[in-house]
């Protein structure tokens, strides 16, 4: 193709060979495009193609509209296309195949939803441990995360993950928490004690594990052919129980029980796991307060409390 001569269509084989004329044919309405939901951060579309295939693509909002909870650093599609790929090369859980990635687009693999069953969350369960299992080079990643809108880091590596845990996914979200006056001054203690114990608190070691990061579920698409797959990753290296502890936040996925059942029988947790879910799950709460203010503040404090009473 020289410029803009294939204008007729394109069809998903092409769109794998040449991804980087993509925005070519959007802009010159050369395929049909849906809207579908999207969020703060991006809008999104279903794409049909020549070939009857669909894609989904989303996009940047208009930075002119950024509010400081939307605003978002270059970059930000390319470290979560460098997530999907890693998690889908463990070839456990289902995760969309990225079909094209540019500054302000990122366009994966269609997936039609469908409703969930316990057969699809006892999938999960078994795949997810098979991702986990995959594992990682390191604590962290070795490209800069993102987690919702926020910068998420992931360098330098820690030997520990409670070192880890602490300087590279509780401290920042806790700091900017704090700056936008989210957690008073007795929040704070509370969490420092926590952040003053975590030797004490953190899981048996194990080596880092290959998790989503991000893995509440909204981030677990039910999909039409009686799956689970893994969506809007904060892929790197870090331990199982945190993924797991993240699927039973804000309501929990369905039929959490069967999906943690079948995991466990895979790849045994350690003793006392279940009393470590707060821990775990003040990672992604902490983000809430620092996304969306003192909405978030109880959750925080409450998951913290539970944590030192375990």
């Amino acid at each position: 193709m020289t410029g803009v001569a294939r204008l007729s269509g394109v069809d998903l084989a092409y769109l794998r060979a040449h991804p980087e004329h993509l925005t070519t044919f959007l802009r010159h309405q050369r395929i049909r495009e849906t809207p579908v939901g999207g969020g703060s951060i991006c809008r999104a579309s279903r794409l049909t193609l020549e070939d009857g295939a669909s894609a989904f693509v989303k996009f940047l909002n208009d930075p002119t509209e950024e509010t400081p909870r939307t605003r978002v650093p270059p970059g930000f599609f390319e470290a979560e296309a460098a997530g999907l790929g890693w998690l889908r090369a463990a070839g456990g859980a289902p995760v969309p195949e990225v079909l094209a990635v540019q500054p302000g687009l990122l366009a994966l693999e269609w997936v039609e939803p469908g409703p969930p069953t316990a057969a699809a969350a006892e999938r999960l369960g078994r795949d997810l441990a098979a991702t986990h299992r995959a594992g990682a080079e390191s604590f962290g990643a070795p490209w800069p995360g993102y987690i919702g809108s926020l910068p998420q880091p992931n360098q330098p590596p820690h030997e520990t993950w409670a070192e880890f845990f602490v300087q590279l996914r509780l401290l920042p979200h806790l700091r900017t928490s704090v700056e936008r006056g989210a957690l008073a001054d007795a929040d704070v203690s509370v969490m420092e004690t926590v952040l003053s114990r975590i030797d004490r608190l953190a899981p048996p070691v194990e080596p880092p594990a290959r998790v989503h990061g991000d893995l509440w579920p909204g981030n677990v698409l039910w999909s039409e052919d009686g799956t689970a797959w893994l969506i809007d990753p904060s892929a790197h290296g870090g331990h199982r129980e945190t993924d797991l502890a993240e699927l039973a936040l804000f309501g929990q996925i369905p039929y959490l029980t069967t999906t943690l059942a079948a995991y466990d029988e895979v790849w045994p947790l350690s003793d006392g796991w279940r009393e470590r879910v707060p821990l775990h799950q003040l990672h992604l709460l902490l983000v809430h307060t620092a996304l969306f203010g003192g909405a978030y503040r109880d959750q925080v404090v409450t998951a913290a409390r539970s944590a030192l009473a375990a």
